[in-house]
């Protein structure tokens, strides 16, 4: 195998997402980069710290994007429309990069995937000033509107949902069900 010319981080980053949404993460090793980028595995290192720093590179460019979508569909909008249109971006990033999305999970604990993670919640926060919700109840409601997503998401791609109706609609109904809640929060007791 001869070095690649023009191999770069981003290039790097390219290869690994698509063998993380081909096999999943686990199937991302320096190896099987090496050999996608028709090079030594040693010629990695002149790019990223091995496999840790490969898959911090991975987490922090897919939390990037995921807040990219996030931010791009609550554009424009405010309550209910942005709480649904983000619920759809979330959901579809997950079905177009599920590998991207597991690397979103690998590590939370350095300062810079705490920082951008930090930006997605600030997304949610904001559209979620639409319901007037305290400080507490807003991220009590960023937690649930993660977890609705996050677990449908995961359900969905062990393919859990094995009954014969439709996935969107169920999706839908989580949602509204979310909005509902929300509104409930600041209802005329």
């Amino acid at each position: 195998m001869s070095p690649r010319i023009g191999l770069d981080l981003k290039t790097i980053l390219q290869a690994a997402i698509e063998i993380a949404d081909a096999k999943g993460l686990e199937g991302v090793t320096l190896a099987t980069l090496a050999k996608k980028l028709n090079i030594r595995p040693p010629s990695l290192y002149n790019h990223i710290d091995g496999l840790a720093g490969l898959r911090k590179q991975l987490t922090i460019y897919g939390i990037e994007e995921l807040k990219n979508c996030l931010s791009r569909a609550a554009v424009g909008r405010s309550g209910d429309d942005a709480i649904r249109e983000m619920g759809e971006a979330y959901i579809t990033f997950v079905r177009n990069n599920p590998g991207l999305y597991e690397a979103t999970f690998l590590s939370l604990d350095a300062d810079d995937i705490q920082s951008v993670s930090s930006e997605v919640v600030q997304i949610v926060v904001r559209v979620l000033d639409h319901y007037r919700l305290n400080e507490e109840e807003a991220i009590h409601a960023t937690r649930g509107f993660r977890s609705i997503l996050h677990g449908f998401a995961s359900i969905e791609q062990k393919g859990g949902f094995a009954m014969d109706l439709d996935l969107n609609e169920s999706f839908q109904f989580l949602i509204d069900t979310f909005i509902a809640g929300l509104k409930k929060l600041n209802a005329p007791k």
